[in-house]
């Protein structure tokens, strides 16, 4: 791998050490009067590698060693050894395998076969890609020299991974383009859609060179970002074509219209485009480890969106000069239906100002009460097709027992035409191939099997599968089928943590949490993070006599663990390896309580007494495990959910039934919500503390433009209308709210403050051209109600092709909705709210003959 310049991190999975064993008799040593510890101790001073010297020959250095080291098993066994005056075979008293370390501390298996993997990572800054086609070549032409019967099969492959998801991506943001595009045309015409057109690459080619020069790389969210900011990036092009082909109506030249295009627009344009950006803050700079995995996110929005407004008033300008028609002067035909009918809505609106306020306010706190109905999400599941499967035996379990159930879960795969390949994991979890991969705490008593299907339709099938097939065949056992997540891992979605100073109270607390939340059908897979205690021998020493005997305790732990775990004698150098040499009982020894009893202790006269003369045993039992949290005994009660249902939906169900559960425990119990829900909770948290900062942004932002208390207060009172839009789509589309979602939200804000700093801004220009106050109302509204029309459709429709992501729908959907809706309002709002803050009355009769 080191011939590779942008390989990483290498890491071989599943490796077995080897080991070579002394597996001695106690009962035979005892019957020849022998002590291991003796023998043991003669057999590692004979395989010492110890310095022998330098003998210094004029020019010349000569190293002097010592033979006698072993070279194999064979040459261990066939020692001849002295203890005292007594001499022997090792192989008398000893047995000498070599195998592999007994037991494992983890398995790793492709397709239920032993299998030893290959982890290799890549460089920062390197492209996955292109690192991908390095390592196939590389991979490829050492499976060529791999010995017969060792098969190589790739079991991760992040780089195609990555070229899908960047696919699916540059295909949606070529959708989006083309939605713009004919948004442009349509609304336009075809000259004036080609200058927006050819806004679109440059304002993508200036946001790559600047996203390269800050380090910030094409994936999942810099991607998703980039189409969110293509219908926005569009909106100052739009509007300053758009005042231009305005201008050229009414007579001007196509160099007046470009210049009144610079002076009338370009700084409300400017104030817009911030407030927009500033939108965006809360995801830019919360602390929240969510918020890390959205940064870039805001990087690229902030980027695009000041280079289109760059863009929009210096290169658009001289587009339009260069390809608009000077013959668009003069346009005498009256205004279409749809317009005429905008214009007795706008009129209604103004006249009845105060009601048309009130019914606003109105469905704004209908919207705000429908916020209940929406689902709360954190994250959603990742759309990749693998499935996980986590399995958890008792936390006392042998590494032997959690390999045979997982063999028996295996087996059921084989034959599984939705199947492509599975790697299993015992001992240990699968390593971290996702950023965003729960990987469980190493242990015996667990293991972890990834499943590769085919498709999104296969997965679902699998997994409906083995969770029937655990409630079926795997009584007690923990298993738990899961995708992927996108987002933060978080594990089971519903958790709960129960705290108390003792760990029997914590323990008997959350088995009774975990019994009515079995009462909801909704849920599964309920389990406890630690609960079963393990059985336990204690042996109470006999202090008096051992002393008498010159034995401690420290000497009967020794040799115990000798018998049972072993220890290492020596190391055995095998080419350039070394093999540790391991002394243990033999296996009906290490597999038996009776061994206890019958263990020989030798003593320092070389006599030996039976071990069961000096203790006696007590049988118990112990917790192998506690987790703690702030210094006390913490146990999480952990499910699944069973349906369509949020988490955040079920925790609020069952807030009743645990509060009411949590008075009946001892005040120093306590119950606390974890899972998606505190994470979620966690995330949102910086975000909540970085609104502020956002609002004041804007508000300085507005303020600087509006140069007044009265119009910025008009502007603002815009922004949360978008709430409207938001509720009224994810509530009838059963979309959930995320932490996506929410900053959707936020950024709503900004985009309808901007397209209302664009209204008032035309109010107070025609106010000083000499307008009256209704006649400057109503003329900004007709004149504006394109543009922001037109802007509003583009950023919305754009949005269609990540409507379908997992990972973006809910986000899309909100904007959407937001967009739409808040535009709509704001056009009859903002003229309503203006009206009734400056006091502007509707013409009297007379006025109105004669302006006509």
């Amino acid at each position: 791998m080191s011939a590779l310049d942008a390989a990483g991190k290498t890491e071989l999975l599943g490796e077995q050490p080897e080991e070579i064993f002394l597996e001695f008799s106690a009962a035979r040593l005892a019957a020849l009067g022998l002590n291991q510890s003796q023998v043991v101790g003669t057999l590692a001073q004979q395989n010492a590698i110890a310095p022998s010297g330098v003998i210094h020959a004029g020019p010349e250095r000569i190293l002097v060693r010592v033979g006698g080291q072993f070279g194999d098993a064979e040459e261990i066994e066939a020692v001849n050894l002295r203890v005292g005056q007594r001499f022997f075979n090792l192989g008398d008293v000893a047995t000498v395998t070599r195998g592999y370390q007994d037991p494992p501390t983890s398995l790793f298996r492709y397709n239920g076969q032993p299998a030893i993997g290959l982890q290799v990572g890549m460089r920062d800054g390197g492209n996955i890609l292109e690192f991908g086609e390095e390592l196939d070549a590389l991979m490829s032409r050492v499976a060529a020299d791999l010995p017969i019967g060792i098969e190589m099969a790739k079991f991760a492959d992040q780089p195609h991974v990555v070229e899908e998801a960047v696919g699916h991506f540059v295909r949606a943001l070529a959708e989006a383009v083309g939605i713009v595009l004919i948004v442009s045309f349509i609304s336009l015409g075809l000259r004036a859609g080609l200058v927006v057109t050819l806004t679109i690459p440059l304002c993508l080619a200036i946001t790559f060179v600047i996203l390269d020069i800050y380090g910030i790389t094409l994936q999942r969210i810099s991607l998703g970002a980039l189409i969110i900011a293509l219908g926005l990036l569009v909106d100052d092009a739009m509007i300053a074509i758009e005042t231009m082909i305005s201008r050229l109506e009414v007579g001007e030249t196509l160099e007046n219209a470009a210049s009144y295009a610079w002076t009338s627009i370009a700084f409300p344009m400017l104030t817009g485009t911030l407030v927009t950006v500033a939108g965006f803050i809360p995801i830019g700079l919360n602390s929240s480890a969510a918020g890390e995995f959205t940064f870039s996110l805001f990087v690229v929005i902030a980027v695009s969106l000041v280079v289109s407004w760059i863009v929009a008033v210096l290169f658009a300008p001289l587009l339009g000069v260069t390809f608009l028609s000077s013959k668009m002067a003069q346009h005498h035909a009256g205004p279409g239906r749809l317009r005429r009918a905008f214009h007795r809505l706008l009129r209604a609106a103004m006249r009845m100002k105060w009601l048309t306020i009130a019914i606003t306010v109105a469905i704004f706190a209908t919207s705000v009460w429908g916020m209940r109905f929406v689902e709360q999400q954190f994250f959603p599941t990742s759309d990749r097709t693998e499935v996980l499967v986590d399995i958890a035996e008792r936390q006392n379990a042998s590494i032997a027992r959690t390999r045979a159930d997982m063999d028996r879960l295996e087996a059921t795969l084989a034959d599984d035409e939705d199947v492509l390949f599975w790697t299993s994991y015992v001992g240990q979890g699968a390593p971290r191939f996702v950023l965003s991969m729960d990987v469980p705490t190493a242990g015996p008593h667990m293991g972890q099997i990834v499943i590769q299907t085919p498709s999104l339709a296969a997965r679902d099938r699998v997994k409906a599968r083995l969770n029937r097939l655990a409630v079926e065949e795997f009584p007690g056992v923990d298993i738990y089928v899961k995708n992927l997540e996108i987002g933060p891992p978080v594990g089971k979605p519903v958790q709960y943590r129960v705290t108390a100073p003792d760990a029997d109270a914590a323990r008997d607390a959350a088995r009774g949490l975990a019994t009515l939340m079995a009462n909801e059908p909704r849920l599964r897979d309920i389990a406890l993070d630690w609960n079963e205690p393990a059985r336990m021998v204690r042996l109470v020493v006999d202090q008096d006599q051992a002393r008498q005997l010159g034995v401690t305790s420290a000497d009967i732990a020794q040799a115990l663990s000798s018998l049972f775990n072993g220890t290492q004698v020596t190391q055995l150098l095998d080419d350039i390896f070394l093999i540790d040499v391991v002394a243990r009982g033999q296996a009906t020894d290490r597999q038996s309580l009776a061994s206890i009893r019958n263990l020989q202790l030798n003593l320092a006269d070389g006599r030996s007494v039976p071990l069961s003369a000096l203790v006696t045993l007590e049988y118990g039992s112990e917790q192998p495990l506690i987790m703690q949290r702030n210094g006390l005994p913490t146990v999480t009660v952990k499910a699944a959910i069973a349906t369509a249902d949020q988490p955040a939906t079920l925790v609020a169900a069952l807030a009743d039934s645990v509060a009411e559960y949590q008075s009946t425990l001892p005040s120093t119990v306590r119950i606390q919500v974890g899972g998606s829900v505190e994470t979620s909770a966690d995330s949102q948290a910086p975000i909540a503390a970085v609104v502020p900062v956002m609002l004041l942004i804007m508000a300085v932002l507005v303020m600087a433009q509006m140069q007044s208390f009265q119009l910025s207060l008009i502007v603002l009172a815009a922004a949360p209308l978008g709430l409207i839009g938001v509720v009224a789509v994810l509530v009838p589309f059963g979309v959930p709210m995320g932490f996506v979602a929410i900053l959707g939200i936020l950024a709503l804000i900004g985009i309808l403050i901007r397209n209302s700093v664009i209204l008032v801004h035309e109010i107070q220009e025609l106010l000083h051209k000499g307008r009256s106050q209704w006649d400057a109302v109503f003329e900004a509204s007709d004149s504006r109600a394109r543009p922001i029309l037109l802007t509003a459709a583009a950023a919305s429709l754009a949005l269609i092709p990540i409507s379908r992501q997992v990972f973006w729908g809910p986000m899309a959907y909100a904007m959407m909705g937001g967009i739409i809706a808040g535009t709509l309002v704001t056009l009859v709002f903002v003229p309503a709210l203006y009206c009734a803050v400056f006091r502007v009355r509707p013409p009297t009769r007379d006025e109105g003959r004669l302006r006509s």
